[in-house]
């Protein structure tokens, strides 16, 4: 007999692998259809070359790889996933990720997965950091090295949506320590969604500052 989690969690066909929670079909129209720059992620004329916004003002990763805007019915996955309890959803997300990583082009690919830590408090409220389940599968199928404690955020923050791109900038200076040595390395940073880049950028800083070769910002929405 068939189970939930044999189902597709979009369209409830069947599934040729469980483990994949999302059909090919519906995989496939989850996949932004047009060109998005490939450092900062935002629609641009080609996949190859960064666009005039990253010519004039260049942010501080290397390139930005996302599925999808935030938007159904990518959207609806990930809050079920992250508000909904259901934290099986993980596996089916990182392997949309995944398949997006795989049309990455050239350059180097990383040593090393990093999560975007979460505060201790919300971590304990939500049961679990989903850049942490997202990195679990993405480290075993790549393979690379991953570790949870890698970063961590030094003190609370007020919720970044609330907040003006300024504000977020501020509200992210020194907010994050580093504890593991990244000298030479190249760093995929990994998160679920992201919207103005402040967090994305404030950590990137950090790892360069702190010798990392390159860094990357692999998530499943940039919000266009």
């Amino acid at each position: 007999m068939l189970t939930a989690h044999s189902l597709c969690w979009l369209c409830q066909m069947p599934l040729a692998l469980a483990h994949w929670g999302v059909c090919s079909r519906c995989a496939r129209t989850l996949f932004y259809p047009l060109p998005l720059c490939p450092q900062c992620g935002l629609p641009a004329a080609n996949t190859v070359l960064p666009c005039g916004r990253c010519l004039q003002k260049p942010p501080p990763w290397q390139r930005l790889i996302a599925v999808n805007d935030y938007a159904p019915p990518l959207s609806r996955l990930i809050h079920r996933f992250k508000f909904s309890g259901n934290a099986e959803l993980a596996v089916a997300l990182a392997r949309l990720l995944l398949l997006r990583v795989r049309q990455r082009g050239t350059g180097p690919m990383p040593d090393m997965l990093m999560s975007v830590p979460l505060w201790q408090r919300r971590q304990w409220r939500r049961g679990f950091n989903q850049s942490d389940l997202l990195c679990q599968p993405l480290a075993r199928w790549l393979p690379c090295r991953w570790q949870t404690n890698a970063l961590r955020r030094r003190r609370a923050t007020p919720v970044q949506h609330h907040l003006s791109a300024r504000l977020r900038k501020q509200n992210l200076k020194n907010a994050f320590q580093l504890e593991s040595a990244v000298n030479g390395l190249h760093i995929a940073l990994v998160d679920d969604v992201v919207t103005t880049g402040s967090t994305v950028a404030e950590i990137s800083r950090l790892l360069l500052r702190n010798g990392a070769a390159s860094v990357e910002v692999w998530c499943l929405c940039r919000t266009l």
